[in-house]
């Protein structure tokens, strides 16, 4: 199974899933936004298949930063445009994996996924 976790490295929750992820032998790729950034056309396929409210980070710093206007006006290609420019602003981790996606970490969710 080919898979690949989408975070920053610093962040609790990621590091918590790497954890879950070598605990069980898993293999995986890192993907670091801050090193290498955020595809748009990949956050909007995270979007169309995950729904915008599960991809975008409303609990972060950097939401919770943003002009209220901002905030309201924040559906389809703005939000897109917002994750790929500030990828703090997506939920974290994001995990692809063979037929699949995940989003944030909810380890009986990665269970019934990556272990079955």
């Amino acid at each position: 199974m080919s898979i690949i976790l989408y975070g920053i490295p610093n962040c609790d929750t990621v590091k918590k899933s790497r954890l879950w992820l070598a605990d069980r032998g898993i293999e995986y790729a890192f993907h670091d936004y801050k090193k290498q950034g955020a595809d748009a056309a990949r956050i909007a396929g995270w979007v169309e298949q995950a729904g915008l409210s599960r991809v975008l980070n409303k609990a972060g710093t950097t939401y919770k930063k943003l002009p209220d206007d901002v905030k309201a006006a924040l559906e389809g290609q703005k939000a897109v445009e917002l994750m790929a420019e500030q990828p703090s602003t997506i939920k974290r981790p994001i995990v692809e994996y063979d037929g699949g996606l995940l989003v944030g970490f909810k380890p009986e969710e990665w269970e019934a996924a990556l272990e079955a």
